[in-house]
């Protein structure tokens, strides 16, 4: 931990603010992700509605800055081609 500064000290409180919103995405972006990628390979009928929950999950993920807006565009991309096939 930091211990110079009050600048410091504040800002290591920050960044683990930081870590616990970004774990939290994250968490919750792959958990709805390993759903999505089930109904998939399952052919279910609701894939076109776990996509658009999925591309919103990322576009939010890219906004908020816990992952790069190109990673995102790459993965919706990969999503969406696997549900149309």
């Amino acid at each position: 931990m930091a211990n110079k500064s009050a600048s410091a000290k504040k800002r290591a409180r920050q960044s683990i603010k930081r870590r616990m919103r970004n774990k939290s995405v994250l968490s919750n972006l792959k958990s709805n992700l390993k759903i999505f990628n089930e109904a998939v390979s399952n052919n279910s009928e609701n894939k076109s509605e776990l996509l658009k929950k999925i591309i919103s999950l990322y576009d939010k993920a890219a906004a908020k800055g816990v992952i790069h807006k190109r990673n995102a565009a790459r993965n919706i991309s990969k999503l969406s081609k696997s549900a149309n096939t």
